[in-house]
């Protein structure tokens, strides 16, 4: 009797153990095929080891290629950190160490290492956004000495998932250098071809009232370069002065800029009766203000070219002019209906040479009954980066962008509010 339990218990565990296996080879074969096992024909048992082997390989080659990128990331000649969502230091690479003066930077929080409030507001924005940022500034820093220095950097924000961002950092010091140079080299220029186009442009003007008739065409053409050319070298003189002149040496007087800004579209009414383009002004009836009025009226009338220049026929020029007494700045603001600036072009356009005219498309100043109009500028692509260094002369700054309602260009205008 006992044997015959016991048989029967047997039969019953070797089943149960026969269905859990098939259960499990069930569910290894589901397992596998969703992974691709291969000898599809072999045992579960014997495609789940080969499947294992394979991981192993992949975990390895993995581990060595996160090896190779770590070195390559360690000795890259750009300087790279980057940092969690607790904004504490992740990777730092040597070149960051030494462009920063960091010592044992990882796990310590970011501000406590590199003391920089334009960086960590980068790092956030990029945070928020979880896109790429891009931020130049200047980073100061301690020296052995003690002294207090100040170095350009450029700085482009990644962001990377869970919190993390990666910063690439660049040491512009070598760019400003040799942009100082160009700067320097042009002004020279422009001061050496001064006194020879003054003389040109006289013999030029003389032999214009000579000439014959038939020969009087290329006579004008002449002069009309002669005359861009004199307008590129002041340009570059003004630029070269407005550079070296500093915010607090700068000769103030009081001023309206609501009627400066009335003042400088009425300069430019001819240009903009030409193409039917119409001006609106909001603000204030008055505005007074203590500014250079000269540099001022510069830096609205080389705006109001622009927008006339690549603004369409029937078009519109819109400027207002705002006022935040809390934050202490006012802001000039001029829009217009054209085409707008390429976005690749925005990084750019307050560069001097730069002509940002892939799709604003310059209008041809007409001729009036008594000749040719006077250019305003040289058209050489140094107009906003004359208004720019005005701004900047003012204590102010300047943000150009396209306009999200009327698709033109947008360009502000920020200026410290000043008392009289």
């Amino acid at each position: 009797m006992e044997l015959i339990f016991f048989g029967v218990g047997l039969l019953l565990g070797l089943g149960v153990w026969f269905w859990q296996r098939q259960q499990v080879e069930g569910y290894l074969e589901t397992l596998l095929e969703q992974y691709g096992a291969r000898p599809f024909k072999s045992s579960p048992w014997l495609r789940l080891q080969t499947l294992l082997r394979e991981q192993v390989k992949q975990l390895e080659r993995c581990q060595q290629k996160m090896t190779r990128w770590q070195t390559l990331l360690e000795y890259a000649p750009i300087a790279y950190l980057e940092v969690d969502e607790a904004n504490c230091v992740v990777c730092c690479n040597e070149a960051a160490r030494s462009l920063l003066g960091l010592r044992h930077a990882e796990g310590r929080l970011f501000l406590e290492v590199v003391r920089s409030y334009e960086l960590d507001c980068l790092i956030e924005e990029v945070r928020q956004e979880q896109t790429m940022r891009e931020q130049e500034w200047l980073y100061a820093y301690l020296t052995p000495t003690g002294q207090t220095k100040r170095k350009p950097l450029r700085a482009r924000g990644l962001f990377l998932g869970e919190g993390h961002v990666g910063v690439f950092i660049e040491d512009c010091e070598e760019v400003v250098r040799l942009r100082d140079e160009r700067d320097r080299w042009a002004a020279d220029v422009a001061h050496e071809l001064k006194t020879p186009l003054t003389s040109l442009r006289l013999v030029t003007e003389t032999l214009q009232q000579r000439v014959p008739e038939s020969l009087r065409d290329w006579v004008d053409r002449l002069l009309e370069e002669i005359i861009r050319l004199s307008l590129l070298v002041q340009e570059l003189l003004e630029l070269n002065r407005l550079s070296h002149t500093p915010a607090d040496s700068l000769e103030r007087h009081p001023l309206d800029l609501a009627r400066l800004i009335e003042t400088a579209w009425q300069a430019l009414a001819p240009l903009a009766q030409a193409k039917n383009i119409q001006h609106e002004y909001t603000g204030p009836e008055q505005f007074p203000y203590c500014g250079n009025e000269s540099q001022l009226f510069r830096l609205l009338v080389n705006l109001y070219d622009n927008s006339i220049k690549y603004g369409p026929v029937g078009g519109q020029v819109m400027t207002r002019l705002l006022s935040d007494r809390e934050g202490g700045y006012l802001c000039i603001e001029v829009i217009d209906t054209g085409s707008g600036f390429p976005p690749k072009d925005l990084p750019h356009v307050f560069e001097r040479f730069y002509r940002a005219q892939a799709r604003r498309h310059r209008f041809v100043i007409p001729t009036d009954p008594e000749g040719r109009m006077p250019p305003v500028g040289s058209g050489s692509g140094l107009g906003l980066a004359i208004a720019r260094q005005i701004v900047e002369c003012h204590g102010g700054y300047m943000q150009a962008a396209n306009h999200p309602d009327y698709g033109g260009a947008w360009l502000r205008i920020y200026l410290p509010l000043t008392e009289l």
